[in-house]
């Protein structure tokens, strides 16, 4: 029997939309196709060139499913892929909402723009994910209609992210596996860390990923004086990930905007201990001083506080990352997630081609 193809619209790069691809192919046995926008977001002039070549998307587009002729197509950020998907021409289409809102930043100047594309690829789709409940707000206040919705997250590997933590229990092992940009606030953290240091707190901080503020975070570290504690590591592959985090006890993310992270699940799953902000979309999933903690956005002072007191509290972060690996494997569990998830999008192929 021939493979079902879908058309995969997003940054084929990033770890999410790995783990979706990947889940598709081993649990739904579809063929992948993919097509991003070339030009990175990385700078004004690139944003300027991103919008020109944005326009002309869908023309490329409507000509690789001619060639390749997907049974499907589904995409990232139902404010531009999304978008594109919708107006591709094929049916089923399924979009993901990748925040807690696609309408970001929400003081833009094109945010009436956004809302339009957004409702318009709202409209159009057969089905839309929320990887998580938090995302489900900002749908409802769009008027979706919700029986198109999905939440169920991704989910992730229990079997490569597994729970043999081998950090060294005698000082902070912290890490962050969030990309370097802006919204992700890393130099709140680095100020925390430098709190420590002045304390004479022993710690080493593992910071992953790239980003536009790399060179001005490794700049940061040096003047807060803790550059020799600091492991910047650039993008590594997703293969090297659990390691790292079980090297690690702590996991911090001080996101100021979130959805779903799998980051999170994935640190919760190697029995890392999380401290996060404290906004909505981590709300749904961790509990302050149960499961983890929350610290105010922007807050490195009472990051630092928090951070002493999780590593003081050693018998609290073994009961709360015990209990993390639990709730991941009954609700975030990849295998299990991707099953459904797959087995959806047959129905969705199936439904609409015997129409």
């Amino acid at each position: 029997m021939k493979k079902k193809k879908i058309l995969f619209l997003g940054e084929s790069y990033r770890a999410d939309a790995i783990t979706w691809m990947n889940g598709l192919k081993e649990f739904g046995d579809f063929e992948i196709i993919t097509w991003e926008l070339k030009t990175p977001n990385t700078s004004f002039k690139n944003r300027i060139l991103r919008v020109f070549e944005f326009e002309l998307a869908i023309f490329k587009i409507r000509k690789l499913i001619q060639l390749q002729k997907p049974n499907m197509v589904i995409a990232e950020r139902t404010t531009s892929y999304g978008f594109l998907a919708a107006l591709s021409g094929v049916k089923p289409v399924a979009i993901a909402q990748q925040g807690r809102t696609d309408l970001w930043p929400e003081k833009s100047i094109s945010l009436p723009l956004k809302k339009i594309i957004q409702h318009y690829a709202f409209k159009k789709a057969d089905l839309i994910h929320a990887w998580g409940p938090v995302m489900t707000i900002s749908m409802m206040e769009a008027k979706v209609d919700m029986s198109k919705v999905l939440v169920l997250p991704k989910g992730i590997d229990l079997v490569k992210f597994g729970n043999q933590n081998i950090s060294n229990p005698k000082k902070i092992s912290a890490i962050v596996t969030r990309s370097l940009l802006p919204e992700y606030r890393h130099d709140i953290i680095l100020k925390s860390f430098a709190i420590l240091n002045q304390k004479g707190i022993d710690f080493v901080l593992t910071i992953i990923g790239d980003g536009t503020q790399l060179a001005a975070l490794k700049e940061l570290a040096k003047k807060l004086k803790i550059e020799n504690k600091v492991n910047f590591t650039g993008r590594i592959l997703n293969t090297a990930l659990p390691k790292l985090l079980q090297e690690s006890n702590i996991y911090i993310s001080m996101p100021i905007t979130e959805g779903v992270s799998a980051s999170l699940f994935e640190a919760m799953a190697t029995n890392c201990y999380p401290i996060v902000s404290d906004i909505a979309g981590n709300k749904s999933w961790i509990e302050h001083r149960k499961n983890g903690l929350l610290i105010p956005v922007d807050n490195y002072k009472t990051l630092a506080e928090e951070l002493i007191w999780a590593f003081e509290n050693k018998e609290h972060r073994e009961k709360a990352v015990s209990e993390n690996r639990k709730f991941v494997v009954k609700n975030a569990d990849y295998t299990t997630n991707m099953k459904i998830i797959a087995h959806k999008y047959h129905e969705l192929i199936n439904t609409n081609h015997s129409n």
